[in-house]
């Protein structure tokens, strides 16, 4: 049987591990690294991957450290993380991680819906949404695109890909909850953008730390962005700038909006904004939020 698939119950588990079955359940509930399925009576299967994450977590836990400062330790080094596995060598020296981006990437670039799917569905299962979103699709759609600029593969590829990946995020970002007590945000691509994925990652890491995110998507026609701020009252306005010719336009919106409504805290992302002049850098400086969590999670601390 597959490593991926789930055949132990919450029961075998615990007496595997010598944990109660009631902290998996919270550490499920909680930190959402251990994400089992469920059959059809509802009952929690997991996989051999899930058990060698948990004894790794288990194993931290019994050298003194927290479950929140395990879990950390392992969302942001999972490179780095060994789990005591009798795989290959070569095996070994891949993350779980890259190779689920590998194998989702390979799925896809033969036209295997139903097989990429059950790879986003294994990684939902093991990882935050958060997580797969920055850490596999993130990765993925870059190295897509490059593929198709060295025309490694055709224009087919590329739409089939991305398409796919926008629909699940989409998906994923329509059922995830928001706290209605935490500020407003809108998220929308700068004008004439029609790269969204960026900023549907972005907005599912908002949506993940609680925000009411109104997703707009590619750029809305001019003047449709004051509707939506006059209508919803954001504290935040997030756009995304991914081509170099579309930047003068996005500030210039940027600009506008600043001094229209002083209130309003507007921000900039989109790869576009890192391979600038430094004079220009300098322009789009007091809008930049960047492009990863780290990065992001300042700005928002910086612009509370």
């Amino acid at each position: 049987m597959s490593s991926t698939q789930g055949k132990y119950n919450i029961k075998a588990v615990s007496n595997m591990l010598g944990i109660q079955p009631g902290t998996l359940r919270a550490w499920e509930r909680r930190y959402q690294m251990i994400r089992p399925t469920r059959n059809e009576a509802g009952h929690r299967l997991y996989t051999e991957e899930h058990v060698k994450v948990l004894k790794w977590l288990i194993d931290k836990v019994d050298k003194g450290f927290t479950i929140s400062q395990a879990v950390s330790i392992l969302e942001n080094n999972q490179a780095s993380v060994s789990y005591e596995t009798e795989d290959t060598e070569e095996e070994e020296g891949k993350s779980i991680l890259e190779s689920l981006s590998d194998d989702l990437m390979t799925s896809l670039l033969a036209f295997d819906e139903s097989k990429a799917h059950g790879k986003l569905d294994y990684a939902f299962s093991m990882f935050s949404p958060e997580k797969v979103a920055m850490d596999i699709v993130s990765p993925l759609l870059v190295k897509i695109g490059y593929y198709w600029e060295e025309n490694k593969i055709s224009s087919a590829h590329e739409h089939f890909a991305t398409n796919f990946l926008r629909s699940r995020l989409g998906m994923m970002l329509i059922t995830m909850p928001s706290d209605k007590m935490l500020p407003k945000a809108v998220c929308v691509c700068g004008p004439n953008e029609k790269h969204e994925l960026g900023l549907l990652i972005f907005t599912l890491f908002l949506k993940r730390k609680g925000y009411d995110v109104i997703y707009l998507g590619q750029s809305v026609a001019a003047g449709d962005v004051d509707v939506v701020i006059n209508e919803v009252q954001p504290a935040f306005l997030f756009m995304s700038c991914t081509l170099k010719k579309n930047i003068p336009a996005t500030l210039k919106l940027a600009e506008t909006l600043d001094e229209r409504y002083p209130a309003l805290q507007i921000g900039v992302g989109g790869h576009a904004l890192d391979n600038l002049p430094q004079e220009e850098q300098e322009i789009v400086l007091p809008y930049k939020i960047g492009n990863s969590k780290a990065e992001w999670e300042s700005w928002l601390l910086k612009n509370k």
